[in-house]
């Protein structure tokens, strides 16, 4: 009997990489909003409390204060939930981190809907959206933990504003340590010829799942993990409409403006093939145990597999 993979919430990988970064480089300051437990960020506030500042229930002063930090040379990751990193701050964000082409990193954790019992008014549905039409603001969705480890390394080495989305439930480890997590470059996990599924976050795992319901099935389907959704991997989704023909999107966000959007921008301007796109579809969440939501907003392995079948039906073949 094969054992379950081991399951890491994000949100820990971030404050576990965001202490050793901490012992590598003195430049790197943390910020957080009274939520430095549940943000993980409490690890570096242990080992290194004369750069972390504890900055209250006030996201939008810790955004500018983050940036008048990055302007004095120094890296800072504001930390806090992704509902108000992008909904409360996105002033300060905008105004700061992006139209000052500053070097702020924000680590938004509690991305999506399996925030789970905190409800509609802390599940960020839309965040990803806001980040990615902001100038110059690169965004990062990683799929596991090893993943997020590399993602605040290679945001700590990128010069300009990141947004790093991380989730509060643990989710499978798919990566070993040897990966390598790039900045606007795609991974794919399986190959396939008669569809792509394109993944984010949450997603990507509950699509490797997808591609074996469709195997039995006798659908070939290939998984690519799009951990960077701006700047998009342009020539993986190229390679992928060229060679398969068809394309699901799967991310734990709005259909509209996320990964979805962004992948249906690529093809609809390079090489047109069905999409179809799995997500929240305009709705606001609900209270609920996070697996529940998933099934009840239809983030599941089944809906990306029935997804898979119709953006094959499609395309004539």
């Amino acid at each position: 009997m094969t054992d379950a993979p081991r399951k890491i919430a994000t949100r820990a990988a971030y404050g576990k990489a965001l202490a050793k970064l901490g012992e590598l480089n003195p430049d790197v300051v943390v910020l957080d909003s009274d939520l430095s437990k549940s943000t993980k960020t409490d690890e570096f506030a242990k080992r290194f409390p004369e750069r972390f500042i504890q900055m209250g229930v006030a996201e939008a002063d810790m955004m500018g204060t983050a940036a008048g930090l990055a302007a004095s040379g120094k890296i800072p990751f504001a930390s806090t939930f992704a509902i108000f990193a992008s909904g409360r701050a996105y002033d300060q964000v905008r105004q700061t981190a992006g139209y000052g082409k500053l070097n702020v990193k924000i680590g938004a954790s509690h991305g999506g809907i399996t925030v789970g019992e905190d409800g509609a008014s802390h599940q960020a549905l839309e965040d990803i959206a806001l980040m990615r039409a902001i100038p110059g603001m690169t965004v990062i969705v990683p799929a596991d933990a090893v993943e997020t480890e590399q993602a605040v390394f290679a945001a700590a080495r990128h010069e300009g504003p990141v947004y790093i989305r991380t989730g509060r439930s643990g989710v499978p480890v798919l990566f070993d340590e040897d990966y390598e997590f790039q900045i606007g470059k795609a991974a794919t996990l399986r190959e396939g010829n008669d569809v792509t599924i394109i993944a984010c976050g949450v997603m990507v795992s509950i699509s490797l799942e997808a591609a074996d319901i469709l195997a039995d099935k006798g659908v070939s389907a290939r998984v690519v993990n799009m951990g960077t959704i701006k700047p998009i991997d342009v020539d993986a989704i190229v390679k992928a409409a060229k060679e398969t023909g068809a394309i699901v999107t799967a991310e734990e966000h709005s259909i509209i403006g996320g990964l979805g959007s962004a992948v249906c921008e690529v093809v609809g301007e390079m090489y047109p093939v069905p999409v179809e796109r799995v997500g929240v579809r305009d709705v606001f969440g609900q209270s609920g145990p996070a697996h529940e939501l998933m099934q009840t907003y239809g983030l599941t392995a089944d809906s990306i597999a029935e997804a898979a079948i119709k953006a094959i039906s499609r395309t004539g073949t």
